[in-house]
């Protein structure tokens, strides 16, 4: 394993992350939580300060080069996941093991404190993602379940936290939902990237009514929505002109097993089907 391979630190390495004395004012509300079992979700929660937001933002700079120093340590790198040179989506996984802020921003309270209430106990870290859509060309992120890319684990006792590194709107192509879509089974893998309404056609037509209506979720810049692994979710294309950036904090209650004897990531030693999650790779990051 390589010296600077960060997943080898299960605490933070840098300043900028600071201990918290209180984490009562950290807590959702009884209303917050509500609001996630009806609906799927629940955001507007400040996680990163802008200072935070300038120091990833400065890491994410230098790692979408593809000849950036620690390359072969990513689970996943897409420069483009949808293939299409006018509409770009940056998406990437295992940045937590290159860079000190992309590391240490899974040990920060404010977003492990709602994510232990949600998750209704310890938090073990799952990955992490980066999406990037740049200025005028940036792509869309398809309609999605994250859970049906994350079948190889069980039970399903996950959850995303999504965080704008920029304000997120409507016209950059900010987070929509389909709230109380985690209600719904488990639907079949149609894509991540390209065709933004492709899982259409996998939807009744009691769904497809309900479908019609997603809600976005604009973000100012530093803040979190957090969403059920059923939940279905996307976002459209970016044609203003400055990035929208985010990155993305998957996480799952201590306990959750692997349920496959292959590697549960690209370069990651197999967890035995049955065995919990736990090790080098997937640390502890809270007790609740």
């Amino acid at each position: 394993m390589l010296a600077n391979d960060l997943s080898l630190a299960h605490r933070p390495i840098g300043e900028l992350f600071s201990r918290v004395a209180d984490v009562e004012p950290l807590r959702l509300t009884d209303d917050q939580l509500e609001h996630f079992r009806r609906w799927g979700y629940v955001s507007g929660i400040q996680v990163f300060t802008p200072e935070q937001c300038d120091a990833i933002c400065d890491e994410l700079s230098e790692l979408v080069q593809p000849d950036h120093a620690g390359r072969s340590l990513w689970y996943e790198y897409n420069s483009n996941e949808s293939e299409d040179p006018s509409h770009v989506l940056f998406h990437a996984l295992g940045a937590w093991r290159l860079r000190t802020a992309l590391h240490d921003c899974l040990f920060n309270p404010r977003m492990l404190v709602p994510a232990s209430q949600l998750l209704e106990g310890d938090v073990r870290f799952w990955h992490d993602q980066l999406f990037c859509k740049p200025a005028h060309h940036g792509g869309v992120v398809a309609w999605h379940q994250d859970y049906s890319y994350w079948t190889r684990t069980r039970p399903m006792a996950h959850l995303t936290c999504w965080i704008g590194l920029d304000e997120s709107t409507v016209d950059n192509g900010c987070l929509q939902y389909i709230p109380g879509s985690h209600q719904w089974d488990l639907l079949p893998i149609t894509g991540l990237a390209g065709d933004m309404e492709a899982i259409r056609q996998v939807l009744t037509e009691e769904q497809l009514a309900i479908f019609s209506a997603p809600v976005a979720i604009p973000l100012p810049r530093g803040y979190a929505s957090f969403h059920h692994p059923l939940l279905i979710h996307g976002s459209y294309a970016n044609h203003t002109a400055g990035p929208r950036r985010a990155v993305v904090i998957n996480t799952v209650r201590d306990g959750v097993c692997s349920e496959s004897a292959d590697s549960l990531l690209a370069g990651v030693p197999p967890i035995p089907p049955g065995q919990p999650l736990g090790g080098q790779f997937f640390p502890l990051l809270w007790t609740a």
